[in-house]
């Protein structure tokens, strides 16, 4: 049976406090993408998924590289 080891309270908290940011991260990510306008639809969808399949790194390539390829929508 494998061991889990033991975490004190301050561990808890930056593990949970880390994958708290890893999904509101992709989560605004997600919500950005939805609410711009892209050149196609289909980019739109792109930019969803790789924020939704790839944890932490889709989010911040849609940040880095997708916010600038789309316009805010009215």
């Amino acid at each position: 049976m494998p061991v889990i080891p033991e975490l004190t309270n301050q561990q808890w908290i930056l593990l949970l406090g880390g994958i708290g940011l890893f999904i509101a991260l992709s989560f605004y990510a997600i919500w950005d993408a939805v609410h711009r306008e892209f050149e196609s639809p289909i980019e739109r969808l792109m930019w969803v998924q790789v924020a939704a399949l790839v944890p932490f790194l889709g989010g911040v390539a849609y940040i880095l590289i997708g916010r600038k390829r789309g316009t805010t929508s009215r």
